[in-house]
């Protein structure tokens, strides 16, 4: 079975998280796709446990006379965004897609002058939803290469090293790490497969915080309102006016940090907004914190002491720091692209990722992507071909893992490679 394959039956299973359910897994669904997987797994003769907080994990042991390499993981999610609809998903597949816009079947139209990307994938199967949900791509492909990766191992008996895989819940909402068991997953390394086209290679994410923004007005009779009132709601725009409008999401790209403003509500009396915070310089990730903190003491200087109270938690951090040490992993994924017929891409990740949080726990853990694109939104797509390939990049890390250490052919140096029978 191809990977797009497994990937259209994953899909038809709804697991959209919640984060207002305060439960986990936040939604029942994610379960339903788990037990479809854990079932496949042991179909293919790899034993799986799923846990009561819907993490899925399977050990599969090295083959023999690599028992002593180091254990190299897989992570995928199983939810899908919250942002739209994940429900009665309809995959629309375009037989040698030609490069021209896709005209859903709902009506909506993704044109290829927005998406220049999309001249990349003529010639090759396009799979979309019908306009009306996401895909899912983000992350069931995912699963599906990781799926069709071990089973190619384990049927074709092919030699590697000890894996690991964990099909972890609701990555979307940020929770996908909360109830995350490192030591039970025993992986000394590992590769989240969560990306975007199959050639790229991620290890360096934004650095992020929550920032409420809190404001305490005073209402009164707007007749006798003069020096007396003071507006919560426009002190909440006198505060997002502070902001550089340079600076949010839709005017930066690469390296450029944001100020986002999530929501906002309020009337005279009292307000709330709800920033995320995002730059990949960890000093810049505190200046634009302390930023927000002084555009509150300047309210609070104009209006009177507790106007503004504000809460700045942080989210995740930069991974950069805990993969520096472990730069043979990239190293592997980029010979295992350019195995694989592409040309490996390296590209800072826009956001967060459940490898950063599971790096600072411990656990290494650089993106490989999936070959899908525009995810979160009705236009998400992938195709058939970079399924393969993302395949082919998961058993070429995996052969890569699986050589003879040995004085000039091991991939990580004695020292951190974790392999016993090392021969130096």
């Amino acid at each position: 079975m191809r990977p797009y394959e497994r990937f259209l039956e994953y899909i038809s299973i709804n697991t959209r998280s919640d984060e207002t359910t305060g439960t986990h897994p936040s939604f029942d669904g994610e379960f339903d796709l788990a037990r479809m997987l854990k079932g496949e797994l042991e179909d293919i003769g790899i034993e799986a446990d799923l846990d009561d907080k819907c993490y899925l994990i399977a050990r599969i042991p090295a083959s023999e006379g690599y028992e002593d390499y180091p254990v190299l993981g897989f992570i995928s999610h199983m939810d899908t965004a919250p942002v739209y609809s994940g429900c009665n998903v309809k995959p629309v597949i375009y037989q040698d897609y030609d490069g021209g816009d896709v005209i859903y079947p709902c009506g909506k139209i993704m044109k290829a002058e927005d998406y220049p990307h999309l001249q990349s994938l003529v010639s090759e199967t396009l799979i979309t939803s019908d306009g009306t949900t996401l895909l899912g791509a983000d992350d069931k492909a995912g699963i599906a290469e990781i799926m069709s990766a071990v089973e190619h191992i384990v049927r074709e008996g092919i030699p590697h090293c000890p894996l690991a895989i964990c099909f972890t819940p609701d990555e979307e909402i940020g929770e996908g790490t909360d109830n995350f068991d490192i030591e039970k997953f025993g992986a000394d390394m590992a590769y989240t497969v969560d990306g975007g086209d199959a050639c790229q290679i991620e290890y360096e994410n934004f650095n992020a915080a929550d920032a409420l923004v809190e404001i305490t007005g005073l209402s009164t009779h707007p007749g006798t309102a003069k020096d007396v009132m003071i507006n919560a709601v426009n002190v909440a725009h006198d505060y997002h006016g502070m902001l550089p409008t340079n600076e949010r999401p839709e005017h930066t790209e690469g390296y450029e940090g944001f100020y986002h403003l999530l929501d906002m509500c309020g009337d005279c009396s009292s307000a709330k907004l709800h920033y995320i915070v995002r730059d990949h310089d960890r000093t810049g990730f505190e200046e634009r914190k302390e930023f927000l903190r002084k555009c509150a003491d300047r309210i609070n200087a104009a209006y009177g002491a507790g106007t503004v109270r504000i809460t700045i938690t942080d989210s995740y951090y930069n991974m950069l720091e805990m993969i520096t040490p472990h730069m043979h992993l990239i190293d592997s994924a980029r010979k295992a692209v350019t195995a694989a017929g592409m040309v490996p891409v390296t590209v800072p990740i826009r956001g967060g990722t459940d490898g950063a949080r599971l790096s600072y726990m411990g656990l290494p853990c650089p993106n490989l992507g999936t070959g899908g694109f525009n995810f979160h939104g009705p236009f998400e797509h992938i195709t058939a071909e970079r399924m393969d390939r993302a395949v082919l990049v998961i058993l070429g890390i995996i052969g890569e893992y699986s050589k003879p250490c040995k004085a000039g052919q091991n991939i990580a140096s004695p020292d951190n490679c974790g392999n016993t029978s090392c021969e130096v």
